[in-house]
């Protein structure tokens, strides 16, 4: 089901946001230390995904600064299994920045605006109205946020040659936000090149994965698509990170782990900072090889292996205490047991 705005919660004071970046921030740095930890990826994804989580985060710290005194609208919480921002929030800051020229020209002179300020703070010993905050802010936003920097809903990675010795070529990812789960995916695909070189014919290669891979879908069925669109382009595996959901205070989804730590805050068992994240990683292989189509239009095409499903929960010390005690059933189906990771202090 896709969702609305109807269906996320709202953030709705300065405190709130301040709140859910600084844990968003720190529970992702938390995940990438953890993984390099327990080797779920290999250096090369754990940079990939470093570049990825740096985009989310800046799109979300962009969110901040636009509605941190807007009076009219607020930042929403996606309530359908994510604990993200709902994906409308990284369309509207693309759509803004796309119109920045526009909302320039009618900001108010910043010379101005600290003029009043000074007069208020020093002169009047009174208090800046949020009014004039919010122009303050939206001063901020739309001088110093980058388009270029905001997590749109399909992000490419640059095709990259493989180190010497290795079993493949080249190695290229790609991200996106699926609209359906308002989560972000991390993509890798490692593959050969029967063409002269993959990264000069880079563009074309780039439109299919925009065209077949930019939404939540069986695996082996994106790696088919890919397969079958790109004739000169080989295959050999693919991995597909699913970060989130996001267990938090603002999460509001009937997943098991969110509705505990819900619970365990309300009967204030563990504090306000609470949080886990569940991930997910699938990986599919290339093995033998058939051909598809006619006797004029033959395709040489990869069989895949089954998709390898692994399961993860990355959670304070206390969280995955409580989790133990309230769902043991849930924690069975994972690859391992609940990594540990800090509290936020």
């Amino acid at each position: 089901m896709i969702s609305t705005p109807l269906d996320s919660a709202v953030l709705n004071s300065k405190e709130q946001y301040v709140f859910y970046h600084k844990m968003v921030d720190f529970a992702l740095k938390e995940i990438i230390v953890s993984m390099q930890q327990k080797n779920l990826c290999t250096q090369q994804e754990l940079i990939f995904f470093k570049q990825y989580s740096d985009l989310l985060l800046y799109s979300i710290e962009a969110m901040r600064i636009k509605y941190m005194y807007d009076e009219e609208d607020s930042m929403k919480v996606d309530l359908t299994d994510s604990g993200f921002p709902n994906y409308l929030e990284f369309r509207f800051l693309y759509n803004d920045l796309e119109l920045r020229k526009q909302y320039v020209d009618k900001l108010v002179d910043t010379t101005v605006l600290k003029e009043q300020f000074l007069e208020t703070l020093l002169r009047r010993k009174q208090p800046i109205k949020k009014s004039d905050l919010f122009k303050a802010s939206s001063i901020i936003y739309y001088t110093s946020v980058e388009k270029k920097y905001i997590f749109n809903r399909f992000v490419q990675g640059k095709i990259l040659k493989a180190p010497k010795n290795a079993s493949y070529q080249y190695v290229t990812s790609w991200s996106f936000y699926d609209v359906s789960h308002n989560r972000p995916f991390i993509c890798f695909m490692y593959f050969d090149y029967d063409g002269k070189d993959a990264i000069k014919d880079k563009e074309n290669i780039y439109q299919v994965l925009k065209e077949s891979a930019d939404r939540e879908m069986s695996l082996d069925t994106m790696a088919y698509s890919i397969d079958r669109k790109l004739p000169e382009l080989i295959p050999k595996h693919i991995k597909r990170i699913d970060l989130g959901p996001f267990h938090n205070v603002f999460a509001k989804d009937e997943n098991e782990i969110t509705h505990a730590i819900l619970s365990g805050i309300a009967k204030k068992e563990i504090s306000l900072e609470s949080y886990a994240i569940s991930l997910k990683i699938d990986d599919v292989f290339s093995g033998d090889t058939f051909t598809e189509g006619g006797f004029f239009s033959k395709q040489i095409m990869q069989k895949w292996s089954d998709v390898i499903k692994q399961k993860y929960v990355f959670a304070p010390h206390r969280i995955i205490q409580l989790l133990h005690n309230q769902i043991p059933r849930a924690l069975d189906e994972l690859a391992k047991e609940p990594i540990e990771i800090s509290s936020i202090q």
